[in-house]
């Protein structure tokens, strides 16, 4: 017995000495993989961190577009499982931070291996920070207690919750200047306006967190920061920009549902520009959009339908129309609806190019200042009669007294004088057919909507009043500018300068001339034609002087296609002060409401009221002495204690 234990021992202790040997073999020869498997299956922290979106500020220093740290909270299955007594003090949490427990609970059963599950997204930071109060509070209490058991613990056992930081983009001014900020989505994606065109400057790089083996097979962490977008400055001034879209919605209110159901108009239009540098002002259209909620359908009620090639018909959109809209249907009109028409819609412009069309004639040598035309109400040109606004004619006119009277009978004469190639190429240099490449996104590429240069005698002389091709606002507000500050065509811009994310100054946008359209001569000489259209006894544009104030402009009416369709697209170009330019404005209201649309009065009116609190604001002070009646006026308006008045 004595000799078979002995065996049987000394069989024991050679196999426990060739387990020995192997173990040893194995951490000399393969170690290093074992030990990498085993940390393998460890949890690295592998984390991307967010950038913010750069803001976008206007002329004062006004946040209009901003992004806001937000967190979503993340449920780890795995760690949760751990431990059996992790469970309830963390669906408890759970619940605290507004989620549904069962629903949680449910989840970490079903996918007991998930490390990274969005229990919820977009939670304020107010919210995390009194849940983390919550948590550190109870944890700190907890560890007071002696002899607390730790399956019995609470707070000490929530685990499997944490927090990943995120942006959303937020606009502190809702609905101001919707058309020329845009939108930027979840994913930072900007559409439409600045934040489209700057996207790329306005987004910045993912940061991220990770962990790794070191040589001694330690688990080291790394964080690579993220880098914040930079943001924009504007010329745009926050306040202007108020006072424009403060006149814009009031006319759309009282007009509407006032000829047909409807809003007050199709589209109003303004743009505000510093005539010496083409800097934007403000710039602004109805019906608009609040940035905030930019899918509330809503704001579709009242816009016009739209045909199959996405014109706008003469029928008009109601609540139970948009109600009962397709996906596909609503996401076509909020396309619609999200344009700036101010630089996206083209249209006939009517009698607010006439300037430029005598800027031509002056310039070449083909119309002098004193040479007189004959209005006797229509004019025949090839085979076709084409009338003038005054249907009994004007009579004798010299070309000042054309521009004042707003005659088309004496502009197709000098269009005729011009000639096709002439007129062309001027309508060149004043950019008509060409982008002004304005830093916004969305503007309308009109190449194809002027005549070419062997146009025939009735294209001539429909396109010297404006009719018969196309034009945009920002367009023709920026040709206009060169016209009244001495020839020089700037291009327009509306973003002032790029600053970093720490506030240095990236990139400096300064007035960028492009080219000469007139000398300084024919540019005083348009001036002083277009104050006569303000004040003169036969202007066209009375109605468009705001109290105190002398300014110089023209006024616009064209009929939209068909013709004979008695809806008219009706405008005001301006500028002001008129001894010494320093802005320009344009108002375009495209049919408005109302039962006879074939009067520029609407638009007159409209870029009145602006002007008459948009002036003063600017520092710009009445030169004229109030009347009684503007005296009250202004008083009725709020407008009696500005420095304007010198009060």
């Amino acid at each position: 017995m004595q000799k078979k234990l002995l065996v049987f021992f000394t069989i024991i202790c050679a196999a426990f000495l060739v387990l020995m040997v192997r173990l040893i073999s194995i951490t000399r020869n393969n170690g290093a993989e074992y030990s990498m498997a085993v940390l393998s299956q460890q949890s690295y922290e592998n984390q991307t961190l967010p950038y913010k979106r750069g803001k976008i500020t206007d002329a004062n220093g006004t946040i209009l577009a901003d992004s806001t740290m937000v967190y979503n909270v993340i449920i780890d299955s795995k760690v949760i499982g751990e431990q059996p007594f992790y469970m309830e003090p963390t669906l408890a949490a759970a619940e605290y931070l507004g989620l549904d427990k069962e629903k949680i609970r449910t989840y970490v059963e079903e996918h007991p291996n998930s490390q990274y599950y969005i229990a919820r997204k977009r939670v304020p930071y107010k919210d995390k920070l009194a849940y983390d109060d919550w948590v550190s509070k109870g944890i700190e209490e907890e560890n007071t207690k002696k002899g607390l058991l730790e399956e019995n613990k609470f707070y000490n056992n929530i685990k499997g919750i944490w927090f990943e930081q995120n942006y959303i983009r937020t606009y502190p001014s809702g609905s101001l200047a919707s058309d020329v900020i845009g939108f930027a989505n979840n994913s930072n994606v900007g559409a439409y306006g600045l934040e489209e065109y700057y996207n790329d400057v306005l987004n910045g790089v993912e940061g991220r967190t990770y962990g790794y083996l070191d040589e001694a097979r330690n688990l080291e962490t790394t964080t690579v920061e993220a880098r914040d977008g930079d943001n924009l400055v504007l010329t745009l001034d926050g306040n202007l920009q108020g006072i424009v879209m403060k006149y814009l919605e009031a006319f759309g209110e009282q007009y509407r549902d006032n000829d047909h159901e409807g809003n007050g108009a199709n589209n109003i239009g303004c743009i505000i520009m510093d005539v010496n540098t083409a800097d934007v002002l403000a710039m602004g259209s109805y019906p608009g959009y609040d940035l905030t909620d930019p899918y509330d359908t809503d704001r579709l009620v009242g816009m016009p339908k739209l045909s199959k090639i996405d014109e706008a018909t003469d029928e008009y959109l109601t609540k139970e129309e948009v109600d009962a809209f397709s996906e596909k249907e609503q996401t076509r009109y909020l396309n619609a609806l999200w344009r700036n028409y101010c630089i996206t819609d083209y249209y006939e412009p009517g009698s607010v190019i006439k300037p430029f069309t005598v800027a031509t004639g002056l310039e070449t040598g083909t119309v002098s200042p004193d040479d007189t035309f004959v209005c006797e109400g229509r004019l025949h040109v090839a085979d076709q009669w084409i009338k003038c606004h005054n249907i009994y004619g004007d009579g004798t006119l010299t070309v000042a007294e054309a521009v004042e009277r707003s005659c088309n009978v004496a502009l197709m004469y000098m269009a005729e004088q011009i000639g096709n190639k002439l007129f062309s190429q001027y309508q060149k240099t004043f950019n008509f057919g060409l982008k002004t490449n304005i830093d916004l996104a969305g503007e309308a590429k009109t190449d194809t909507m002027v005549q070419a240069p062997d146009m025939g005698p009735v294209d001539l002389a429909t396109n010297s009043f404006g009719q018969n091709f196309n034009v945009t606002m920002i367009q023709t507000i920026t040709g206009f500018c060169s016209l009244v500050n001495g020839g020089i065509y700037y291009e327009p811009h509306i973003v002032s300068k790029i600053t970093s994310s720490s506030g240095a100054t990236v990139q400096t946008r300064q007035p960028r001339i492009l080219k000469r359209t007139v000398s300084e001569e024919t540019s005083e000489m348009l001036r002083d034609y277009m104050v006569r259209v303000v004040e003169g006894a036969n202007g066209t544009g009375h109605s468009s002087r705001p109290a105190g104030y002398r300014i110089g402009g023209k006024t616009g009416t064209a009929e939209t296609l068909p013709r004979g369709n008695n809806e008219y697209v009706t405008s005001f170009l301006g500028f002001a002060p008129v001894d010494n330019p320093q802005i320009a404005i344009y108002v375009v209201v495209d049919r408005p409401n109302v039962e006879e649309q074939d009067t520029a009065r609407y638009a007159c009116v409209l870029a009145k009221d602006i002007l008459q609190e948009a002036l003063p604001y600017l520092n710009i002070y009445m030169t004229e002495d109030l009347t009684d009646r503007e005296k009250q006026e202004l008083e009725e308006k709020g407008l009696r204690d500005t420095n304007g008045l010198g009060d």
